[in-house]
């Protein structure tokens, strides 16, 4: 049995097998996928999941510190599950397994138009006189974060120096046509016509595919490894259906729902290969980039890479190098 409902941030006081889930904004349709595929297994037989919640995931982060139920916790990024670690609603321990506590990842691409008309296959063509870019605001999206750490990032991984990937961010900023507060808002400002390229996770690009739109999208030659972690929260009313949940999400089984929707299987899974609806090409839906960063090989790991990129200073004012470029553009 699994129920399901259109409530909003439901607790779980009135069904002890109902878990509370709190994730970001993107993850919403992979999850329903997910609740239906748990609940038709024996361990997921009774649990319901009524009334999750999805947004922005800075948002979803601050709105559980500040006392939103959770028994589930799923962020873009691993600075907003540091925040419940601080604030002693997720466990220290909670990367201490065998996915490091990840349960997605996908990798940023280039959405463009049908037939892609302006030709843009990689970081250099967003700066061209004729193109304008839409990315989420990484005040509010994890989703932005990991946008602007690829395009820093592919400066670096072509052999330039941080200076020169500070004058390109310093380019693609003049560039940005867009900064909505989330992966979805971002997703629904280009299909709407805003912009000529947006930057996003490819699992976003293959779902909306799979729902209609109607454009491209391009894996980059160098792009950035998204990982999006995931705990059950320390106190947790119904704590046993959440971690049997996440052991689910994580299973080949798990994975093989999540890579229909578009995301890239965790190696730790041993899930088996899926044809991807919505995929440049269904039968090879994850090609490997020439290049792939990650965060924790070549940004020192969220802790360093949040605090020396996008950190706002105690006054408010930006330090991180992309926040300061960015609000130098009128664009905070």
């Amino acid at each position: 049995m699994l129920a399901l409902t259109g409530l909003t941030g439901c607790g779980g006081d009135e069904d002890e097998n109902n878990v509370s889930v709190v994730g970001f904004s993107v993850l919403e349709s992979a999850y329903d996928d997910l609740f239906t595929a748990f609940g038709d297994t024996d361990e997921g037989d009774g649990i319901s999941f009524n009334g999750p919640s999805y947004g922005a995931s800075g948002e979803q982060s601050r709105g559980v510190a500040d006392g939103q139920p959770a028994d589930l916790v799923h962020f873009s990024l691993e600075p907003d599950m540091t925040r419940l670690v601080d604030a002693g609603i997720v466990a220290e321990d909670w990367k201490d397994n065998d996915s490091t506590g990840i349960c997605s990842q996908s990798v940023v691409v280039m959405i463009v138009k049908k037939d892609n008309p302006k030709d843009i296959q990689g970081w250099q063509d967003l700066v061209r006189d004729d193109v304008s870019i839409v990315t989420p605001n990484p005040a509010s999206s994890g989703s932005a974060k990991w946008n602007l750490l690829a395009a820093y990032g592919s400066v670096i991984a072509d052999n330039g120096s941080d200076e020169d990937a500070k004058t390109y961010m310093q380019e693609f900023f003049q560039h940005v046509a867009a900064l909505p507060d989330s992966g979805r808002d971002a997703t629904t400002a280009f299909t709407s016509g805003t912009g000529d390229v947006l930057l996003s996770y490819e699992n976003e690009a293959i779902l909306a595919r799979q729902g209609g739109q109607d454009f491209d999208y391009v894996v980059p030659d160098t792009t950035l490894l998204i990982e999006n972690p995931c705990a059950v929260t320390e106190d947790a009313e119904n704590a046993d259906a959440a971690q049997a949940f996440l052991d689910f999400e994580k299973s080949a089984a798990g994975q093989e729902v999540l890579a229909a929707d578009g995301y890239r299987p965790l190696e730790s899974a041993g899930a088996s290969a899926v044809t991807v609806e919505g995929a440049t090409n269904p039968d090879d839906p994850f090609p490997a980039p020439t290049t792939l960063l990650t965060v924790d090989g070549d940004f020192g790991g969220w802790a360093e890479a949040d605090d020396a990129y996008f950190n706002d200073g105690e006054d408010g004012e930006p330090v991180g190098v992309i926040a300061e470029i960015q609000s130098q553009f009128g664009t905070s």
